[in-house]
């Protein structure tokens, strides 16, 4: 059974969406909100969010609750999919790690194609949770959301964190203690200024990790123990030991 959540200030398209939803043959509950707060509001687990991107009368719109729903500290995060009459959004949708966006008026077709790929987005959040999570970053009054599994470790220098990504690196203004407490189920501190995936350790001895790209990070003898029975904690927690 799948959770499905509609946020839209049109009665009519939540309906349409309704009725579109109810057409694919996927067993699901659905629940609609007609403003940002009262989706805010409702703290229920969500697989599916249809977000509409103008919303009024509200002091958010469909992207500022988006924001929200991000920053939320939760094992696994709702598939967003943004529906809105203005491509002028599509960029922004992405920035808040939005799984697709649909354009009014919504193509039955397009809407079928879409809804089977987030299905499927879902299955593989559950079979792995820690995939669905994202970070969110706050930076010169911009958000961006970082899927956990693309982060290869993260730097602490000078109140700066830098992010080791899959496609590159990213630096911002945070406190890599924060950081730590926020992803410890996922991430472990082995060094003052290191703090690291787990699901990326290729390797290690008592002074030195290897990832699994090839770097080499300093492990220090200190958390040595402590980081042991971390891993071995991730791993068999992976396993469904």
């Amino acid at each position: 059974m799948i959770k499905i959540a509609i946020c839209d200030d049109e009665a009519n398209i939540r309906a349409y969406l309704s009725s579109l939803i109810g057409a694919q043959s996927c067993p699901c509950e659905i629940v609609e909100y007609a403003s940002a707060g009262d989706c805010l509001a409702d703290t229920q687990k969500i697989d599916l969010l249809f977000l509409d991107i103008e919303l009024a009368p509200s002091s958010l719109d469909g992207m500022a609750l988006a924001r929200k729903i991000r920053e939320r500290a939760t094992v696994t995060q709702p598939v967003i999919i943004f529906v809105t009459g203005y491509e002028r959004y599509v960029f922004d949708a992405f920035d808040v790690g939005a799984f697709q966006y649909l354009l009014k008026p919504v193509n039955e077709e397009k809407f079928a194609q879409v809804f089977a790929c987030a299905v499927e987005q879902i299955a593989a959040n559950r079979e792995n949770p820690q995939k669905g999570r994202v970070l969110t970053l706050q930076s010169a009054n911009t958000s961006k959301t970082v899927p956990l599994d693309s982060i290869y470790y993260i730097e602490s220098s000078n109140h700066r964190v830098e992010l080791h990504l899959k496609d590159g690196e990213f630096a911002y203004y945070a406190k890599i203690g924060d950081l730590e407490l926020e992803l410890q189920d996922q991430f472990f501190r082995i060094h003052k200024g290191y703090l690291v995936n787990l699901s990326y350790v290729a390797g290690y001895s008592k002074t030195e990790m290897t990832l699994t790209n090839g770097e080499r990070l300093l492990l220090s003898k200190y958390k040595y123990q402590d980081f042991v029975k971390a891993y071995l904690h991730f791993l068999t927690k992976g396993a469904g030991l």
